[in-house]
C-alpha cells in the first residue's frame, strides 16, 4: 500500500522519506481509530450480551405459524388499528392530502365500529395542517424531524426542526439517529445528540429511529437500542426504520429490539415503547408482530402507548379483514378509501 501511495504522489516532487513517513502515519491513525471503534463496541457487547441470530430466526419463524380465529382475531385486528401511526411522507404532500389522512385516521371505516388510529405522521411543515383536523381528539400528531431520513444536517438545524414541529402542535417526534457516529464507535456523540433532542421535545413523546437496514447486523441493532434507551424517557420509543430504505421492519429486527426492551426493563425498571415501521402491509403480518409483543413483553405492551405500527397501506387491510369478519365476505380493495401513499 505504501508503494501505491508513493506512486500516486511521485509527481509532486516530495522526498521519498517524507512520503513514506506520512503514509505510515496515516495508516497508523486509521488503524488506531479502527481498534478504538472495535474496542468500544466489544465493551458494550460484553455488557449487554450478543444476539443469537439462529435463535432469533427460529423464534420468529414460529410466530408466522400461529393462527388467530374468530373473536380473538377481531380483537387483534381492532387493537392493531389503534396502534397505527397513519403516515404520509412524500415530497408531494399537500394540506389537502393531510386533511384526507386525518379524516381516515379519525374514521378508518364507516361500518363495523372500527376505532381511530393512534396518530397521523407527517413532515414538520404539515403539522399545522394536521392540527386543524385532529388536535384535541384521540388521534395524536407525530412529526418526523432531525433531517429525516438521513439525519445529515447540522445538529443546530435538527434541533430547530424539532422545536418548530412541537410549537406547531406535534405531540410526538420521530427522530433519526446519527448512524455515522454509531458505526464509527462514537457512542457518546450519538447519545448526546439524542439527549439534546429529548430536551428539545419538551412534553412531546420521542421515537428514536435506528434505521436497522443501515446497521446491518443484529448485534448492531441491539447495541444501538441500548444506547438510545439509556438516554430517553420512560415510554419514549425506539423505532426500526424510516420506511425509506429497501429493507424496513421485519419480525427479526423487531424481535431483537423487543428483547433489548425486555432486558433493559428487567435491569432498570424503565419501560420503553416500540415502533416497527415500513414494510408491514397486511393484517396477517400485523398479527404476527402482536404475537411477538405478547410473548416477549406481555400484556403491558399491548396498547398504543407502548407499541405502534408505522404504516399507511396496513390500515386498509386491517379494515378489510374486519369487514370480512363482520359480513363473511371479502370486499374489493377499492371499496375502502385511500389515505396516503404506500409506506
Amino acid at each position: 500500500m505504501i508503494g501505491e501511495i508513493v506512486a500516486a504522489y511521485g509527481s509532486i516532487g516530495k522526498p521519498y522519506s517524507c512520503i513514506v513517513s506520512r503514509a505510515r502515519t496515516g495508516l497508523h491513525s486509521g488503524f488506531m481509530a479502527l481498534l478504538s471503534t472495535n474496542s468500544a463496541f466489544r465493551r458494550l457487547m460484553n455488557e449487554i450480551g450478543t444476539v443469537d441470530q439462529v435463535g432469533i430466526e427460529e423464534r420468529v419463524a414460529k410466530y408466522a405459524t400461529r393462527s388467530i380465529k374468530k373473536k380473538s382475531k377481531v380483537q387483534g385486528l381492532k387493537l392493531a388499528v389503534t396502534m397505527v401511526d397513519l403516515t404520509t411522507l412524500e415530497g408531494k404532500d399537500t394540506p389537502g392530502k393531510v386533511a384526507s389522512l386525518c379524516q381516515k385516521a379519525l374514521v378508518p371505516h364507516d361500518k363495523g365500529d372500527v376505532p381511530p388510529t393512534a396518530a397521523v405522521c407527517v413532515y414538520p411543515s404539515m403539522v399545522k395542517h394536521a392540527a386543524k383536523h385532529v388536535k384535541g381528539t384521540a388521534v395524536k400528531i407525530a412529526s418526523v424531524a432531525t433531517g429525516f431520513p438521513s439525519g445529515q444536517v447540522p445538529l443546530k438545524t435538527r434541533l430547530a426542526e424539532v422545536r418548530a414541529a412541537v410549537a406547531d402542535g406535534a405531540d410526538e417526534i420521530d427522530m433519526v439517529i446519527n448512524r455515522g457516529a454509531f458505526l464509527s464507535g462514537e457512542f457518546n456523540l450519538m447519545q448526546d445528540e439524542i439527549a439534546q433532542v429529548v430536551e428539545a421535545c419538551g412534553d412531546a413523546t420521542l421515537k428514536v429511529i435506528l434505521e436497522t437496514s443501515e446497521l446491518e447486523t443484529y448485534d448492531n441493532i441491539r447495541a444501538a437500542s441500548f444506547l438510545a434507551m439509556r438516554v430517553i424517557r420512560p415510554n419514549d420509543f425506539i423505532k426500526t426504520s424510516t420506511g425509506k430504505t429497501s429493507s424496513n421492519a421485519t419480525l427479526g429486527n423487531n424481535q431483537v429490539m423487543l428483547e433489548a426492551i425486555r432486558d433493559h426493563f428487567l435491569a432498570t425498571g424503565v419501560p420503553i415503547s416500540m415502533k416497527p415501521a415500513g414494510g408491514i402491509r397486511t393484517a396477517k403480518q400485523a398479527l404476527h408482530f402482536l404475537i411477538a409483543v405478547k410473548e416477549t413483553l406481555g400484556d403491558d405492551w399491548l396498547n398504543n402507548r407502548r407499541y405502534r405500527f408505522g404504516a399507511s397501506a396496513l390500515l386498509n387491510d386491517l379494515v378489510r379483514q374486519l369487514e370480512k369478519e363482520r359480513t363473511g365476505a371479502y370486499q374489493a380493495p377499492y371499496y375502502f378509501s385511500e389515505s396516503a401513499e404506500a409506506y
